[in-house]
């Protein structure tokens, strides 16, 4: 888009892209903590309280994941709104 317009984009739109990005890495970082929680758990026994904050913590990132796309979505949009000739 920056091309399209032979300018560059406000700044908030790459600041958006970057955490979106970063939300991203958030809940792959959950989500394998989680694997390693859920193989653990099956060697040594009944689940513990430990399982359950594991499950919070990817919830919460995926609650901000959810947000970062929203915002992003509408960055990009705006984005593409700009690039369009006139």
């Amino acid at each position: 888009m920056e091309r399209l317009r032979s300018s560059p984009l406000h700044a908030n739109i790459s600041t958006a892209l970057d955490k979106h990005l970063e939300a991203i890495h958030v809940v792959q970082a959950r989500r394998k903590d989680e694997i390693v929680n859920a193989s653990n758990r099956q060697r040594h026994g009944p689940p513990r309280c430990q399982d359950e904050r594991v499950v919070l913590a990817l919830a919460v990132a995926l609650r901000a994941l959810c947000q970062a796309t929203r915002k992003v979505r509408t960055v990009l949009w705006c984005a593409f709104q700009m690039s369009l000739p006139k």
